[in-house]
């Protein structure tokens, strides 16, 4: 499973709000059984005041997300649903994000 790559969210509880997780895990940690990801959120979802640094928004599918970098979490594999996109030509914005919740600059 590649860094970057986008995966529908196969919770029926959440996938209304946070259709897609990113998977942001180095591919050098392949082996492991789980992957670490960040939700990726309906844009209209979060309408309001959102720290562009630490929450950028993409478009995937062509649809308006923004990446809840604090709510990174790590899930079993098989709770990922099929990859439909892959955001790394988005790296810089998404390691910004990462350095922002994990070392404040």
């Amino acid at each position: 499973m590649p860094q970057f790559a986008v995966h529908r969210n196969p919770n029926a509880d959440t996938k209304a709000l946070v259709p897609f997780l990113l998977d942001v895990q180095s591919d050098l940690l392949g082996p492991l059984a789980t992957r670490v990801v960040v939700p990726l959120y309906r844009a209209a979802a979060l309408r309001g005041a959102v720290l562009k640094t630490l929450m950028p928004a993409f478009k995937v599918e062509g649809r308006a997300v923004i990446i809840a970098t604090p709510e990174l979490a790590g899930i079993p594999i098989r709770h990922l649903g099929p990859a439909v996109a892959d955001l790394s030509s988005q790296r810089s914005a998404i390691l910004a994000a990462l350095d922002l919740l994990i070392t404040g600059i």
